[in-house]
């Protein structure tokens, strides 16, 4: 029997944040099974926080749901229209996050994936959009405009400073919410102060654990939607526990991101059904665990790092 920690190594059906994998390790406890999967641009310091999550998950385990399902988004990489369309008509959600500003891609082809993704929605589903930090304020306020015409619900991280998302959110109607602003920073509770944003984009891995980022949804006051960061069924546990503890929830949350990876470490993975997620916790299957198994010494180690 494969014993913890596991490192895994999952391809993606596409391309997602410059990724074609996704790398991680498991670690296996009394309370069940916890993600690390930390970026690979994070550092020690931020990975802590990562680390911090899986050990919750592993060792104590999570506070009580107040909701026994949570509405989900879709959510559409950067990818042409027609594969867009598709992506969305067969999601089953009624809410998508569209990615833009892809690199190497022009803004007529975010113009193009957004049209087909309100064409694939109608006229009454969510339409939001995420372009990671990528536009200067000028950027954002003239593209957002310009997007807006599809309707949107809001726009995650148009740029990439909270002074930058304060100014865009003064010039545009477009509601703005901070998602690397709060998962980065090293005090996530600026967002408020700086008057940056109308929504909270929260992740639980960045943020330390179930407990820590409802503590910091408290402390912000705003409106939070929980995403995923692109993580397995058993990271993906640890996202929907958060979402179904939280005392409010009126967004549907990114945490329909399981289409995004060729497979799962667990039997039953965590795939919304007409747009929503039971709240539950598949365990670790071990047949499908070892096609993904590998051997990585330098996960091992950047998990010891990020114990100092």
């Amino acid at each position: 029997m494969t014993r913890s920690p596991v490192v895994f190594r999952i391809p993606m059906r596409t391309r997602f944040r410059g990724q074609i994998v996704r790398e991680g390790l498991l670690l296996h406890g009394p309370a069940g099974w916890g993600e690390f999967s930390p970026f690979p641009e994070y550092g020690p310091r931020e990975c802590a926080r990562w680390l911090a999550c899986a050990r919750e998950a592993a060792f104590e385990g999570w506070p009580e749901p107040v909701r026994d399902s949570v509405p989900v988004n879709t959510t559409v990489p950067a990818v042409g229209p027609e594969r867009a369309f598709g992506m969305v008509r067969d999601s089953g959600c009624g809410t998508a996050k569209v990615k833009v500003a892809e690199p190497g891609q022009s803004f007529a082809d975010d113009l193009a994936r957004v049209e087909a993704v309100r064409d694939a929605l109608g006229p009454s589903g969510a339409l939001r959009v995420d372009a990671n930090g990528a536009w200067d304020v000028g950027q954002a306020v003239r593209r957002l405009k310009e997007l807006d015409r599809f309707g949107l619900e809001y726009a995650e991280q148009p740029c990439a400073t909270l002074d930058e998302l304060a100014a865009v959110r003064r010039a545009c109607d477009v509601p703005v919410a901070a998602d690397e602003s709060i998962r980065r920073a090293e005090d996530p509770l600026r967002v408020r102060a700086a008057e940056a944003a109308d929504i909270a984009v929260v992740k639980v891995q960045p943020l330390g654990g179930v407990r820590e980022a409802l503590r910091v949804v408290e402390a912000c006051g705003l409106p939070a939607v929980v995403s995923s960061a692109v993580e397995t069924s058993v990271g993906l546990a640890a996202g929907l526990a958060l979402a179904a503890a939280l005392p409010e929830l009126p967004y549907a949350c990114g945490l329909g991101t399981m289409s995004l990876l060729s497979g799962d470490v667990v039997a039953d993975s965590l795939v919304p059904v007409d747009g929503r997620l039971a709240v539950r916790r598949p365990d670790v299957n071990y047949e499908h665990l070892s096609a993904f198994e590998i051997e990585s010494p330098s996960w091992l180690r950047r998990m010891q790092e990020a114990s100092l």
